[in-house]
């Protein structure tokens, strides 16, 4: 893991304080002239560190690197509380940082499927939707 001793230089810009949603939020450039990419997790502890705040209340995405590498542009949100991140943030995003629990559920198609079998079934045997009736 040589690539991470390389410097890397976090700009700010277009920041805007947002009270209703108790965060700051910012357009960040990445200069990152020696490495392929930045990991969000790094730029979360860096952003953390740059604005005092808890790296859990950080939450960076959408980040694309220029076309010749060497720069990246992204967004982030820095919550001022846990609670106002777990309120406010995504559920998808919340999982990615490990402070949701990702609902299993079936495939699309398996879902579609079963959708259309309980429609071949009439009555109140739709909870299983599989027995056709007989002729």
């Amino acid at each position: 893991m040589a690539d991470r001793e390389q410097p890397v230089t976090l700009r700010t810009r277009k920041f805007i304080r947002n009270p209703l949603l108790g965060r700051k939020q910012m357009v960040v450039d990445v200069l990152h002239p020696s490495r392929p990419n930045v990991s969000k997790d790094e730029l979360r502890s860096k952003l953390a560190e740059l604005y005092k705040s808890n790296k859990d209340s950080v939450s960076v995405f959408g980040f694309r690197t220029q076309y010749g590498g060497g720069k990246s542009t992204g967004f982030a949100l820095i919550y001022d509380s846990n609670e106002a991140m777990k309120k406010f943030e995504p559920h998808y995003r919340l999982v990615r940082y490990g402070q949701a629990t990702k609902v299993e559920k079936a495939s699309r198609q398996q879902r579609k499927q079963r959708k259309n079998r309980s429609k071949t079934v009439r009555g109140t045997a739709k909870t299983k939707g599989v027995e056709k009736k007989k002729k």
